[in-house]
């Protein structure tokens, strides 16, 4: 299926117009082209990782689209609208220049309305937790659409994404309440985020003449299911592929060391690939491998994995985070690096060989699958 459906969207121009893989890449048949690194907003909130700062995030933003990242994603729930409005700062701080800003957000997931399926508590700036909850009724899809225009200072949206289905409601009404939204004007592009193969037909299915222009998963080296069915599916259909958490949340950065310690709001010390052992089986294949790949080219661990990650194929854009202007530069200079194939070949045979240790199922483990299964049935 890959090779004919290559053929097809070749022939379409559906591809990258830049064939060395450093210019625009088209968005599915969106009209949208986004570069193959992508500014991720989603640290700048501060709603996960602690306080930001703000300066900072504005100056990052700013310093990435120099660089050449013309694209940046966030999402209402990044600080609870702090994200986005730090978003609109950064676009008055380019001025006129702001309109070549593909700006990607999301809806779906609403700390300010309790209807839905509860998702997770976050802790907001003023350190007050908010429960958020999956909604994706239409008239609560058509409300967020709106808060995040005026939060963002933009009368249409240039893609605006479903963050996460709720299974109260049927994919098709959510959609659909985006694709109304493309109706009205008040948004260019409609994507996806978090769907299986199945759901994304379904997606494409009640959008009707709206083409659907992409899907955002989680993708890495470590992180592979992308590859079973969703990417193929994406590949046939011409579907823009955006990956969130290349790097494994710094993992693969090769600065996280096995001795490392994390504080107890730090959701990563839970991560079974960030125990103490997997880490070092990690940074083993990035040591032995990918390191000698960064110094031959004048390049990070990093960069050498964002370039690594963006090149797979089928996939459009990484998104890369960054909270002040250094990590924003470092990380939009892995747009000019490409990697031989003998060298890509050899990260993801290395990868694919890493095999991590499982970890030990807790007492609070089983306390949450027991109170999974009773909620949900399963």
């Amino acid at each position: 299926m890959g090779d004919d459906a290559d053929a097809l969207l070749a022939r379409e121009g559906e591809l990258s117009e830049a064939a060395d893989g450093q210019g625009p890449r088209a968005l599915g048949r969106s009209g949208l082209g986004v570069p193959p690194i992508a500014f991720g907003a989603y640290a700048i909130g501060g709603t996960y990782w602690g306080p930001s700062d703000d300066d900072a995030a504005v100056d990052a933003i700013v310093a990435a689209f120099e660089r050449g990242v013309t694209a940046l994603d966030t999402a209402p729930v990044y600080g609870f609208g702090r994200s986005e409005r730090l978003v609109a700062r950064a676009r008055e701080r380019l001025g006129p220049a702001a309109q070549d800003l593909v700006v990607m957000t999301k809806v779906g997931l609403r700390w300010d309305d309790d209807r839905g399926v509860f998702g997770f508590e976050a802790r907001g700036e003023d350190g007050r937790r908010r429960r958020v909850f999956r909604n994706g009724r239409p008239d609560s899809i058509a409300r967020e659409i709106d808060a995040s225009r005026e939060r963002l200072g933009q009368d249409a949206l240039d893609l605006v994404q479903l963050h996460a289905h709720d299974p109260s409601t049927p994919i098709a009404e959510t959609v659909g309440a985006l694709g109304d939204a493309v109706a009205a004007g008040k948004a260019r592009a409609v994507g996806v985020s978090n769907l299986d193969a199945r759901q994304l037909a379904e997606a494409e299915a009640a959008l009707g003449d709206v083409p659907l222009a992409s899907t955002q998963n989680l993708y890495s080296a470590l992180e592979r299911g992308l590859e079973g069915e969703v990417l193929p599916h994406a590949r046939s259909r011409g579907l823009g592929v955006i990956a969130y958490s290349p790097l494994d949340q710094g993992l693969l950065t090769g600065k996280v060391r096995a001795d490392r310690t994390f504080p107890r709001t730090d959701a990563r010390r839970r991560r079974p690939s960030f125990s103490p052992e997997n880490r070092a089986r990690v940074n083993g294949v990035l040591d032995g491998v990918v390191a000698p790949i960064a110094a031959s080219r004048g390049a990070t661990v990093a960069q050498v994995m964002l370039a690594w990650t963006a090149a797979r194929p089928g996939i459009t854009a990484v998104l890369a985070g960054a909270r002040d202007a250094r990590q924003a530069r470092e990380n939009a200079d892995a747009i000019a690096l490409r990697l031989a194939d003998d060298e890509s070949a050899a990260i993801d045979d290395a990868f694919r060989s890493l095999r991590l240790a499982p970890r030990p199922v807790t007492v609070g483990d089983r306390v949450r699958g027991a109170w999974h299964r009773l909620r949900f049935g399963r």
